[in-house]
């Protein structure tokens, strides 16, 4: 099987690398690995004590942020390798202050993953979430090296636990521990032999708890306000906007404000999205020297805004679960103590399933759902509020993953 895989491995970094030269994005990952070994090279001397941190994506990435930045902090002397796999990672947080040095990860073939732990030779190494590479985590193990995996989430379905997974199962062994965001998971690990295990939930709860403490003032965000009563749109998809784009068009009054954060932030969308809009609105990028107070909807055409716009926010619609692109990060607005509606598609999101059950979070399969949640939410505060509540006190409940996995970490 192992042999299998590599050579299916081999096949698929030839097949992207021609369809790279037809998609940008594909594109962006072909190239940056071409520089992976050589950045590698120019910053780690083999005298270096190492961390290595893998995320596959930007969302693996603010999971794991607390626990990098609590690493960084406590161990200032070694230096900091940071991987990921998708460009929608790497492109976003390439220049990030967590890390020495910010690469993609080589493609899992043999070769690549010697190398690549030759020359970083990491005292300690941790995986977020999902990132299971069979040939760099076989590596890992021959080499003894110290590796965890953390806010791991698994699934019945998944080939770990069929007949068939034996090859990826053994994978698994690699790591030293796997701290699981639910007792589910672990027990899935138990059943096939893994032991090395704890629940210690999800380090996302610590990530947005940390919001708190932080600067949240967003001074155009609180001209555009201007103390009225602020619906917050983040993250959203085209699939989205078919729930949301007919209501603002036809509630927009002097008392209401709608923000959106859309996903996609290429200028083509987004005039695509103004122009479906009846309600005087603005951009981000066109903001400089208006009077805001004077517009209805705010398009946040750029990034690194939302966590603190959610802040202003009275309620907060979160995208991604009107189709199958997968919902996005509910804990953000959660934390500021606001009610939530999300789409129907959120079956792989814990949280969401937590929230729906307890009634902080309103799920939404259609246009009159959608404006029916919405009204209630916006003229009843105390329904409004109470939900908020709920979702706060959910976020403080289940905050504390970090401690676990720091008092876990000696080296």
């Amino acid at each position: 099987m192992g042999l299998l895989y590599s050579i299916g491995i081999n096949i698929a970094s030839f097949v992207v690398k021609l369809i790279a030269l037809f998609n940008q994005k594909l594109k962006l990952g072909v190239d940056g690995r071409k520089e992976t070994f050589k950045k590698l090279e120019h910053s780690i001397k083999p005298t270096d004590k190492t961390f290595w941190f893998h995320c596959a994506s930007l969302g693996e990435y603010e999971q794991g942020l607390p626990v990098f930045e609590a690493l960084r902090t406590k161990y200032s002397d070694y230096k900091i390798v940071l991987s990921f796999f998708s460009p929608s990672g790497y492109e976003v947080r390439k220049n990030s202050k967590i890390a020495d040095v910010v690469v993609y990860l080589p493609f899992d073939t043999k070769a690549n993953a010697k190398r690549f732990l030759d020359i970083v030779d990491p005292d300690y190494i941790i995986f977020v979430k999902y990132e299971i590479w069979p040939n760099f985590l076989s590596e890992i193990k021959k080499r003894s090296l110290n590796a965890i995996l953390i806010s791991a989430v698994f699934r019945e379905n998944q080939s770990f636990f069929k007949w068939y997974g034996s090859f990826m199962t053994s994978s698994l062994f690699a790591f030293n521990h796997i701290f699981t965001q639910d007792e589910n998971s672990k027990l899935l690990l138990e059943r096939i032999g893994y032991n090395d295990v704890s629940v210690s939930g999800d380090t996302r709860f610590d990530r947005v708890y940390n919001q708190l403490d932080t600067d949240n003032t967003v001074d155009f965000i609180e001209s555009f306000k201007n103390g009225r009563t602020c619906v917050v749109f983040g993250s959203t998809w085209p699939d989205d906007d078919k729930l949301y784009l007919d209501y603002i068009n036809n509630n927009s009054n002097d008392n209401i404000k709608y923000i959106i954060a859309p996903h996609n932030i290429k200028p083509s969308y987004i005039a695509s999205l103004k122009s479906q809009l009846k309600v005087n609105t603005i951009y981000f990028s066109e903001m400089q020297n208006e009077n805001l107070s004077n517009y209805g909807v705010f398009i946040l055409d750029t990034i690194g805004y939302l966590s603190k716009v959610y802040s202003y926010a009275d309620i907060a619609y979160v995208g991604g679960a009107a189709g199958t692109t997968g919902l996005h990060n509910i804990l953000e607005p959660a934390v500021f103590g606001i009610p939530i509606i999300i789409g129907k598609n959120h079956s792989k999101f814990p949280e969401a399933k937590a929230l729906i059950n307890l009634g902080g979070v309103n799920t939404v399969s259609s246009v009159p759902g959608f404006e029916s949640i919405l009204n209630t939410l916006i003229s009843d505060l105390t329904f409004r509020k109470k939900q908020g509540e709920i979702n706060k006190a959910f976020i403080e409940k289940n905050k504390g993953a970090i401690i676990q996995i720091l008092n876990y970490i000696r080296i």
